[in-house]
C-alpha cells in the first residue's frame, strides 16, 4: 500500500492531533546508552511489562525502526504541579493513542504501531513481567524504552526540547507512530 502522508494527517488530525511532524525513521536515533539510562536510573526498570528488561534489544530495536518508511511524532505538552500528576494524564493519552493506532490499522496500514509517550501506565498497577500483563494487546512500550535517544530524534523533526530543571516547568512529550 502507498502511504500518503496527506491522507495519514488528516486522519491524526481528525482524532485530534493537530501537533505532530513526520520523520523517516532512518532518522531515529537508537542508542545503547538510552537502553543503560533504563537499567541504571529509572524506576520503571524491571517493574513494567512494557519496558526493560521486558523489550527487544537494543539492535533489534534499532532494526524494528528500520522495517517502516513512514513515522508521525506526536507532541504533547503538559505542565503538572508534582511529578506523580503526570500519571492520570499519561493514561488518557496512551489510550488515546491505541485508539489511533487502531484508526490507522483499519484505514489499510496493517503494520501501524504507536509508542507511547510514557511508560505504558494503562493500568494502575504493572505487572513486572509481559507474562502477567493484564493488557497485552494494548501496553507499548515509550520510544525510550526502544532505546530511541528522543532528544536527537525530535530535534530532527524540528521539535526543541531540553532537560528540565524543575516540576513548575512544561514537560513536553513524545509519542512515534510508526507505519510502513
Amino acid at each position: 500500500m502507498v502511504v500518503s502522508r496527506k491522507k495519514l494527517g488528516a486522519l491524526l488530525q481528525a482524532q485530534g492531533y493537530d501537533d505532530f511532524q513526520w520523520l523517516d525513521p532512518k532518522q531515529i536515533v537508537v542508542a545503547q546508552w538510552v537502553r543503560q539510562k533504563c537499567l541504571f536510573g529509572c524506576p520503571e526498570y524491571g517493574h513494567n511489562a512494557a519496558c526493560p528488561p521486558n523489550t527487544p534489544s537494543v539492535e533489534e530495536c534499532a532494526r524494528f525502526f528500520r522495517e517502516y518508511r513512514h513515522a508521525a511524532v506526536l507532541h504533547f505538552a503538559k505542565q503538572v504541579a508534582r511529578p506523580g500528576d503526570r500519571h492520570a494524564w499519561t493514561r488518557k493519552i496512551n489510550r488515546g493513542l491505541l485508539k489511533l493506532e487502531r484508526e490507522v490499522f483499519v484505514a489499510g496500514h496493517r503494520k501501524a504501531f504507536v509508542l507511547f509517550m510514557d511508560s505504558c501506565g494503562l493500568c494502575k498497577s504493572c505487572s513486572d513481567t509481559r507474562a502477567g500483563c493484564k493488557n497485552l494487546a494494548g501496553a507499548r512500550p515509550a520510544p525510550e524504552a526502544m532505546a530511541v535517544d528522543v532528544f536527537t530524534t525530535v530535534r530532527r523533526a524540528g521539535y526543541e526540547l531540553e532537560v528540565l530543571s524543575s516540576y513548575d516547568q512544561t514537560m513536553n512529550r513524545f509519542s512515534l507512530l510508526m507505519v510502513e
